[in-house]
């Protein structure tokens, strides 16, 4: 399973947000690429990088922070937030970022978004956020009535091969990650590659979801507040 630290940017500051809420916000670090740095130190290659503004704002915000955790590390990047049109993932992949994940084009662009699959295959990831049971898109703040099995079958027709999924209600409250969410996800769709975020509290929550064979799992507030080290991180990543 991929390990994947997270850095999560506002205002060019590491942070992290309860439940999605920019009310509640936690500064772990104001220097961004020295996090990024002590990842790299620590033997991972890839990093998950979101820029909070752009979420809710819809504008690469923080993309100058991480155009230069990208040139001063060499670290591969998956981004997300405030990515809108086919133009604005192009943008990102085209400068080199790895992977773009796109949850509010997904849902309100869908052409666009088809076409952004098409074009780059695996390196267009899906942001499928849930909320009770809901997909959730716009820096969390709306919710669509779509099931998710009528809300993924056009973008696995159109080649969709990657999905970041996060249970908001676990999402930075370090109560375990919901690990029958991702089961059954696993088991309806196995040809898709499942990502988990959400909930990450300490190292037998990574060997639990190791044990369903995840593509991936995103790690951000259990490492940021000493819960999960770098070592332990590093006992379960297998890279990609």
């Amino acid at each position: 399973m991929l390990v994947i630290p997270a850095i999560d940017l506002l205002d060019g500051k590491v942070v992290r947000l309860q439940k999605g809420d920019y009310n509640k916000v936690t500064v772990y670090n104001e220097d961004p690429v020295a996090e990024a740095r002590t990842f790299k130190e620590a033997g991972f290659s890839y990093i998950h990088v979101v820029d909070l503004n752009g979420a809710k704002e819809g504008s690469f915000v923080n993309q100058e922070v991480i155009k230069q955790i990208m040139s001063e590390t060499g670290l591969r990047i998956q981004t997300g937030g405030g990515i809108r049109t086919y133009e604005d993932g192009k943008k990102l992949l085209d400068q080199g970022i790895e992977r773009v994940i796109c949850s509010s084009m997904a849902v309100k662009n869908s052409k666009d978004w088809y076409r952004l699959i098409e074009t780059y295959g695996e390196r267009a990831v899906l942001g499928m956020d849930l909320k009770e049971g809901q997909v959730a898109y716009g820096g969390w703040m709306e919710t669509s009535d779509q099931s998710i099995d009528s809300f993924l079958k056009p973008m696995i027709e159109h080649g969709l091969k990657t999905v970041l999924s996060t249970d908001i209600a676990r999402d930075g409250m370090l109560s375990g990650p919901n690990l029958k969410l991702y089961q059954n996800l696993q088991a309806q769709f196995p040809d898709l590659d499942f990502i988990a975020s959400g909930g990450v509290s300490n190292a037998n929550d990574l060997k639990e979801l190791n044990a369903l064979n995840l593509y991936g799992v995103v790690v951000g507030r259990a490492y940021y507040e000493d819960r999960l080290s770098l070592q332990q991180m590093a006992d379960i990543h297998s890279p990609a």
